[in-house]
């Protein structure tokens, strides 16, 4: 690449000697999550994986893709750039994680419209922080520059992991019976969800995301960038120690009732208590600033659960001993009863 450099693509604003500055930073940091099974490094046209299928009968590739969303907004007023890529991340391997599947790889797109080497090393080693935590590697990726497409100084970022599972052991809920329990496991706050909503009521300038809010012991901003909480090694954790998982949910937008519904078996209802487990301020800050009933906030919010387990009622104190090793706060927000609500909050 010593030779590429085109005057006319520059005018244009795209900088493509930028570009390989840019890899050269995030190379390193890349190859910091290589696991076993990661073939060669950056600089080829597709990311290469060899996974190890041994004790594995049925496997099963498990994937999914999502991004950050509109809380990239609140990044950008901050200049703040190095925890996005965690949620990146977690957006992804928590919904591939629901299957019971382990994350093997991920890969990473991300739209600039300028491009500033510094600034894509500092989200990618947000990228490479989250692949840590999930314990997947980072194999690849892409940085386009689009100058008029996006302003010079905001970016877009999505991506995708693939994970593997045994289709004889993948969660999907057709066990389920009715008096098991549900756990929830406790989320690090907003996560990525809901963040069009977020702004419109807390606002989204400066000021506003600098002032110190008391009952949330930082800044608006500092509580509003907390980077989604990954539950993968939790998971792992559980299903590694022979705890029956009968099923899984991620609980993203849509809050508790679209999401938990998902996971249900038909005919059988989700009954959760929602006095069984702390709602963190955040939420009733936006809540009363502005003033959305509960309904729609459990309808759009986490409200302190970033995912739900189905596990039956005589393995709980199992379960939720091996959580909490491994560092969930872990509450017991309900059961499984007959009906075909889906979900019902009380």
């Amino acid at each position: 690449m010593k030779n590429s450099h085109s005057e006319s693509y520059a005018a244009a604003g795209v900088d493509v000697t930028a570009g390989y500055e840019a890899v050269n930073r995030i190379k390193p940091l890349v190859e910091s999550t290589y696991i076993p099974g990661v073939i060669g490094t950056l600089g080829g046209f597709g990311g290469l994986f060899a996974p190890n299928l041994e004790g594995i009968r049925k496997p099963v590739l498990v994937s999914g893709t999502d991004g950050v969303g509109t809380k990239l907004k609140l990044a950008f007023v901050l200049d703040k750039h190095d925890t996005v890529g965690i949620d990146c991340v977690a957006m992804c391997v928590n919904d591939i994680v629901c299957s019971g599947a382990a994350p093997l790889f991920f890969l990473d797109y991300l739209a600039v419209g300028k491009n500033m080497p510094e600034r894509v090393e500092s989200i990618v080693s947000g990228v490479v922080e989250g692949c840590r935590q999930a314990g997947c590697a980072l194999i690849g990726g892409e940085t386009a520059e689009m100058p008029g497409f996006y302003p010079a100084d905001e970016y877009d970022l999505a991506g995708f992991s693939v994970g593997i599972a045994d289709q004889e052991n993948m969660l999907d809920g057709s066990t389920m019976q009715e008096g098991d329990l549900l756990v929830g496991l406790g989320s690090s706050g907003v996560h990525s969800n809901g963040f069009s909503l977020v702004r419109k009521v807390l606002g989204e300038d400066a000021k506003t995301l600098n002032t110190h809010v008391a009952e949330l012991g930082c800044t608006l901003g500092e509580e509003l960038l907390k980077p989604t909480h990954i539950y993968v090694k939790a998971i792992r954790c559980l299903l590694k120690h022979g705890v029956h998982i009968r099923a899984i949910s991620h609980i993203t937008g849509g809050g508790l009732y679209e999401n938990v519904p998902r996971m249900m078996k038909p005919c059988l209802t989700a009954r959760i208590e929602t006095a069984s487990f702390p709602v963190p301020p955040i939420f009733d800050l936006i809540a009363k600033q502005g003033k959305i009933d509960s309904r729609d906030m459990y309808n759009t919010f986490n409200m302190g659960v970033g995912l739900v387990i189905a596990i039956p009622r005589d393995e709980i104190g199992n379960a939720k001993n091996f959580l909490c090793r491994a560092g969930e706060r872990a509450y017991i927000i309900g059961s499984v009863v007959k009906g075909d609500e889906g979900v019902v909050l009380v």
